[in-house]
């Protein structure tokens, strides 16, 4: 019963707990080539591997890599550059980052919203 409890904890949205390599390029948009290549400039982003080598990434691997292709990809971090930010960081801590990003900029986008509708009531009124 324990271990029930535990998987159904790990458990993601699907249901899954491991993922493969094919698996996981086509839910975060990275090539499994570049998904090998970054494990090994990332040695921590290491996935567990099955009997049979294959990869096995759990959703905590897949946030990694989220993150690691916002910082690559959208940001324009060198690989360098990028493992610098995640050491004086941490991953956990970048990990949540982008969540209190994403809340500032939902305040963000409410307030301009706010002030394009005031604008345009005042346009109205002259």
């Amino acid at each position: 019963m324990a271990q029930r409890s535990k998987k159904r904890e790990d458990d993601s949205s699907d249901g899954k707990i491991y993922y493969r390599i094919g698996e996981v390029s086509r839910i975060t948009g990275v090539k499994p080539y570049v998904l090998r290549y970054w494990e090994s400039e990332f040695r921590w982003m290491a996935p567990a591997k099955s009997r049979s080598k294959q990869r096995l990434y759990r959703q905590r691997d897949i946030d990694v890599i989220q993150l690691l292709k916002r910082l690559l990809y959208e940001e324009r971090y060198t690989i360098a550059g990028a493992r610098k930010k995640l050491r004086d960081l941490g991953v956990g801590r970048a990990l949540e980052k982008p969540r209190a990003d994403a809340v500032q900029e939902g305040d963000a986008r409410a307030s301009l919203r706010r002030i394009r509708d005031e604008l345009e009531s005042i346009r109205g009124m002259l």
